[in-house]
């Protein structure tokens, strides 16, 4: 490969191999994969977020549509410039040494902690719902996680790609059923929220929601973009992953909105939901659950690890498998336990991130600005 530095400093390719099978798809999938987890599909996090803004909240999710999409476009328009082996090149590109230090490891303790958290998850979906050990759901979870990112970033986007299409077809079908028994669209029906929303202004909110999901996701865009040298096949998948992540959040609102408050008062609001369509919908919405946990828990393993040691590293293996071990005995303290410790780091390290990101193209424009016309 063919490298040379342009004027401000990032290396480009002349001739980049990229890696086969890749489309606009896979990476939208990708994109959708990594975001989408158990707080996204619990739909807890919809209703933290968005739920007590009512009609307000779908402006909220509006807005954040095209933040996920503008945002994930910089972390891979980023990643193919900058060769990315892992999140760390962007970070210290977009905040310098110290900043750019301090927010990498942030991000990389918090990729174990997802992890962590998506094993404890699976561990308490298979307790509630199928009455079967905690441990035994995280040690499968684990290891299904370890299986795949052994097999490296194609091996990642492409078990991810596989399941998103059924994330956003389960949610989305169950939002239609929800809105016409309800007669949603004719009558929009929320009900209110029995607690304090996360944060006190919808504007507000749709900022720490893409600033908080984008802290999982650079791990696996920035990478992915460096499998590239065609920015218009990543910014057409950074937009359809956006378009996706705001369809699938809207459509959990609306199929919670005319269950509010008595779905707001369990920890999986969604699960209640479907459980009301019927009980074999509520069990393969558990199924769905387990699947959305697997993609964020891929994510976050290879995101860790890759930032460790390079994919082709001898090392890389050793890594996988100590990186589990770890995460499954932490995962025994139990999902709500983690996600209580763990979580609120992120809107922290994910807004500043959003905002170096900000920067970045803010200094990309001037420098094309300034760049002379021939």
């Amino acid at each position: 490969m063919e490298e040379a530095k342009n004027g401000t400093g990032i290396k480009t390719a002349n001739k980049v191999r990229e890696t086969p099978g890749l489309s606009v798809f896979k990476i939208a999938a990708t994109y959708v994969g990594t975001v989408v987890g158990a707080g996204f599909a619990s739909g807890q996090e919809v209703l933290q977020f968005f739920g007590k803004f009512g009609l307000f909240g779908f402006a909220g999710l509006l807005a954040a549509t095209a933040m996920f999409a503008i945002f994930g476009w910089a972390v891979l328009d980023l990643g193919m410039r900058l060769r990315a082996q892992s999140h760390l090149e962007i970070i210290k590109h977009i905040g310098g040494r110290w900043l750019g230090t301090v927010i990498d490891y942030v991000i990389t303790f918090f990729l174990f902690g997802a992890f962590t958290a998506m094993a404890a998850g699976a561990g308490a979906i298979f307790a509630e719902q199928f009455q079967w050990p905690s441990v035994l759901g995280s040690a499968v979870m684990v290891a299904v996680t370890v299986v795949t990112v052994m097999l490296g970033l194609r091996g990642v986007i492409t078990s991810i790609s596989m399941v998103v299409p059924v994330l956003l077809s389960a949610v989305v079908g169950m939002a239609v059923w929800t809105a016409v028994n309800t007669n949603f669209f004719s009558n929009p029906a929320i009900g209110t929220v029995p607690f304090k929303p996360a944060v006190p202004f919808w504007p507000l909110a749709a900022v720490l929601y893409v600033s908080y999901n984008l802290v999982m996701s650079v791990a696996v865009l920035a990478p992915t973009g460096a499998r590239y040298n065609r920015p218009g096949l990543l910014s057409k998948g950074a937009i359809l992953g956006g378009i996706g992540l705001g369809i699938g959040a809207a459509a959990i609102l609306v199929a919670l909105a005319p269950n509010l408050p008595a779905a707001a008062r369990f920890e999986i609001p969604m699960l209640h939901v479907a459980g009301t369509l019927s009980p074999l919908f509520g069990t393969l919405y558990s199924i769905v659950l387990l699947a959305e946990i697997y993609t964020t828990a891929v994510g976050s393993l290879y995101g860790f690890v890759v930032r460790l040691t390079p994919e082709e590293s001898p090392r890389a293996r050793f890594y996988i498998i100590g990186t589990a071990i770890a995460a499954f005995l932490a995962s025994l303290l139990g999902f709500s336990t983690l996600v209580r410790t763990v979580y609120p780091a992120v809107g922290y390290a994910g807004l500043l991130l959003l905002l170096g990101l900000t920067y970045g193209l803010i200094r990309r424009g001037k420098d094309r600005q300034n760049q002379p016309q021939y």
